[in-house]
């Protein structure tokens, strides 16, 4: 059997390699497959792997794994043949985007010849999935049983996400000169190191110079940092090659001398292993006595750049809060909560572009989801904290799904009412980020409102009391609404403060849903607009409060165990 078929894949935030921000970091996919369906007769099959990313109509072959990004192939695995149970040693390099809902698709076939004809090919099953289910997977390793076979159990696939560890490390370094070779007729030496990391092929690429010392044999160079990838590609063996020259105004510099070195022998820190000769190949041909040009040596420090996958998705669970404002009458069509039976609503739009990607590092996708500004039944009372599924001692709803079913049924039982409070909101929220210590847990509220906030102060105060908290808020505004004053509450460019304290960090992200609206009416695209940019400051505010914290990533995370008491709202 043979698919060419492939549906559609386009949904919210497919990613487009035209218009990508800068990723998170980059991620290598490793693929396995067990108890695949035999499809030859007389052997077992031979699978081969094809990974697609975001959505294509486009297949390739056997048992092996292409990667496709947009309309185009991407890479493959290779073949292996005779077994059911494959483990593919090629692997995928991915850009991660935390703030993009990055599609993969999965489709395996059993080569029978050389043919590029996926009719000529038995078709193994297929799977659906985002890389961020595969990286806020236990381990970021995902298991999933292969589908696409109506009657047919086809086996499981094992997706393993892991951060290049190329990616993590940087070093600082500083490096001073001893009695190098004059070579100025009316001064000394005007010397310079220029850093080479070797190629595969043997050659070498320029990967650092320092600045001129002037007039000096004995200098000592600024320190600099960078990145260990660019200075041995993450092979702490690879050669690295020092060359030390003597500036010249007309461009034409003196070679001075050369050592070699690694970064493993670097990394030794400030000892005997530090201190290089700089020889000169062709003095050293030339002069029997010749013992070399100098000698360089340095200072070193190795740190690890914190990056956001260093910290697993399970160890650290991103516990979502959800609060929608409710004004104005949900029948009129007039209101911004109006039940269209044909588009969503911007409430809607707004809570499922955020938590569509949100909730794939969430472990047990339970939301707890709460209204603010609405009359309760029976007696009308005023709440700015009610539980969205109508049970406040358990107000959590199963995923983005289920905090929308919820969300659709309050509208029909409750009476919309103001004013725009958001401190209550805000402390809800922080009274469970602050009975969490150990990083082992981070909160998300969301909070999406079409009014005006009536309570600044307060609201102020509580963000500069969050700021302290594993914690992050966003705010999507919807509707025609003036927002000038919660810019305020954004950070980005003042510090909020309040009775004269500044908030610790910058925690809180404000958006117009209005700024997204795509001119064409294409809803989907204005929710990825949207998700990108409410999104895109997460990461870096997680890692602001796990540095200043000193909380590092765990090297094996704990299993995961819920809230030891259930969340409770005021009615």
């Amino acid at each position: 059997m043979s698919s060419c078929g492939f549906l559609n894949m386009a949904t919210i935030g497919d990613f487009d390699p035209l218009n990508a921000t800068i990723p998170a970091t980059k991620v290598e996919i490793t693929v396995s497959c067990r108890n695949l369906l035999d499809r030859d007769t007389f052997s077992k099959s031979d699978p081969s792997k094809i990974l697609f990313f975001s959505f294509l109509f486009k297949c390739i072959l056997h048992h092996e794994i292409y990667l496709s990004i947009s309309h185009s192939m991407f890479g493959r695995t290779e073949v292996i043949d005779n077994t059911l149970n494959p483990d593919f040693v090629r692997k995928f390099i991915l850009d991660y985007f935390f703030e993009e809902r990055q599609n993969l698709k999965f489709d395996l076939y059993d080569v029978d010849s050389k043919s590029t004809n996926l009719s000529k090919h038995d078709f193994l099953g297929q799977i659906f999935c985002t890389l961020g289910e595969v990286v806020g997977s236990l381990g970021g390793r995902m298991e999933k049983s292969l589908g696409g076979i109506p009657g047919k159990k086809c086996g499981t696939i094992i997706v393993k996400a892991e951060e290049l560890s190329n990616c993590r490390e940087s070093v600082m370094m500083q490096f001073c000169g001893n009695k190098l070779d004059k070579k100025d007729f009316f001064g000394k030496s005007d010397p310079f190191l220029v850093f080479y990391r070797s190629n595969e092929d043997g050659t070498f690429t320029i990967c650092h110079k320092t600045e001129v010392v002037k007039n000096n044999l004995n200098p000592v160079w600024q320190a600099f940092k960078m990145p260990v990838r660019a200075l041995c590609n993450g092979d702490y063996d690879r050669t690295i090659k020092v060359e030390v020259y003597d500036w010249d105004r007309d461009g034409g510099h003196d070679f001075i001398g050369e050592f070699s070195t690694s970064y493993r022998e670097l990394s030794r820190g400030q000892s005997q292993f530090n201190v290089y000769e700089v020889i000169n190949p062709k003095k050293k041909g030339k002069k029997k006595k010749y013992l070399n040009s100098g000698t360089v040596s340095k200072h070193f420090s190795c740190y690890m750049l914190f990056f956001f996958l260093v910290y697993d998705f399970v160890f650290v669970d991103f516990y979502t809060f959800s609060f929608i404002w409710f004004p104005g009458n949900p029948a009129q069509p007039t209101s911004l909560h109006y039940m269209n039976p044909y588009q969503l609503n911007a409430y809607a739009m707004a809570l499922k572009a955020v938590g569509e990607i949100i909730q794939d590092y969430d472990s047990d996708k339970m939301f707890p989801a709460l209204g603010f500004g609405a009359k309760l039944p029976p007696d009308g009372r005023i709440s700015h904290e009610f539980a969205l599924n109508g049970n406040p001692q358990n107000p959590y709803c199963n995923g983005i799904d289920g905090v929308m079913e919820a969300y659709y049924q309050s509208l029909k039982s409750v009476t919309l009412y103001g004013p725009t409070n958001f401190s209550p909101v805000i402390n809800h929220v922080a009274r469970y980020a602050a009975s969490i210590k150990d990083g082992s847990q981070y909160f998300i509220l969301l909070i999406i409102t079409d009014g005006v906030i009536s309570d600044m102060a307060q609201t102020k105060e509580s963000i500069v009391n969050a700021a302290c908290l594993p914690m992050s808020i966003i705010i999507v505004g919807v509707g025609p609404a003036e927002f000038d004053a919660m810019i305020e509450l954004d950070g980005d460019e003042v510090r909020i403060s309040s009775r004269g304290r500044n908030a610790e960090r910058d925690i809180v992200q404000f958006v117009p849903f209005r700024d997204y609206i795509d001119r064409t009416g294409n809803h989907i695209l204005s929710m990825a607009r949207l998700a990108k940019d409410v999104l895109a400051e997460i990461p870096d505010q997680f890692l602001s409060y796990m540095k200043t914290r000193g909380i590092k990533p765990s090297p094996t995370p704990p299993p995961y165990t819920p809230p030891g008491h259930p969340l409770q709202t005021q009615i």
